[in-house]
């Protein structure tokens, strides 16, 4: 049996707007359940443990798919994501691969999470896919290949895209803007359509530029993973 490991942010606080932020429910659900439904076995971690925050935008009824449906009904998946193991705790040795679902959150913790980084580094050196969807490709920017270069210099990468940043109003809100910041590192940031499925692999690197792109990440990285 594959394994993967999930990696979501624990940071719940939407800069110092006194909104709530997090990751989001499709971003997970979605790859979650495209992975285990073919036997995939899949582990939750976050940097502290527990409860990940959910980003209460993604619960609206506007935000649902078939897959945050199955997820809300699912007692069980979310006694397991109510129990997230520290990142800390986790290594690469016992994985095939790694995926970081989306929200806002990770552009807070994640894109600086030193644990973080380092496990991308281990997944790399050991030839193992790393996946990324909407936000969560900013956890690739302070990481390093093995080599002791940046993870996506050179590299065709995508994530939630300049526009649609400014289409949900927090263009001046998040720390930086996802785009920008894969293309200062050298990534070559490629995207589709605004809110459109769009996802790009390059190497071992697969990400996605939004939530609609979550499925199509996912089936790439189950394609990679050992049968």
């Amino acid at each position: 049996m594959s394994k993967v490991l999930f990696v979501l942010t624990s940071h719940d606080q939407l800069g110092d707007t006194g909104h709530k932020t997090g990751f989001w429910i499709e971003e997970f659900a979605a790859p979650y359940y495209a992975l285990v439904d073919h036997g995939v076995s899949v582990t939750l971690a976050s940097p502290k443990g527990g409860q990940p925050p959910i980003d209460p935008k993604s619960a609206l009824p506007e935000s649902q798919t078939p897959a945050t449906a199955r997820f809300n009904a699912d007692t069980a998946l979310q006694a397991k994501l109510a129990a997230t193991l520290r990142l800390d705790a986790v290594c690469a040795d016992d994985f095939d691969a790694v995926f970081y679902p989306g929200g806002h959150g990770p552009l807070w913790d994640l894109a600086n999470d030193g644990t973080s980084q380092a496990l991308i580094t281990a997944f790399l050196a050991q030839g193992k896919p790393v996946a990324a969807v909407c936000h969560a490709p900013a956890v690739l920017l302070g990481a390093l290949t093995p080599e002791g270069k940046p993870v996506v210099a050179g590299r065709r990468v995508s994530g939630f895209s300049n526009s649609e940043e400014q289409a949900v109003g927090l263009a001046d809100v998040v720390p930086f803007l996802l785009e920008d910041a894969l293309q200062a590192k050298g990534g070559a940031y490629q995207r589709g359509p605004d809110w459109h499925s769009f996802a790009v692999e390059d190497g071992l690197l697969i990400t996605g530029q939004n939530p609609a792109s979550s499925e199509a990440v996912a089936e790439a990285l189950r394609h990679r993973l050992p049968h």
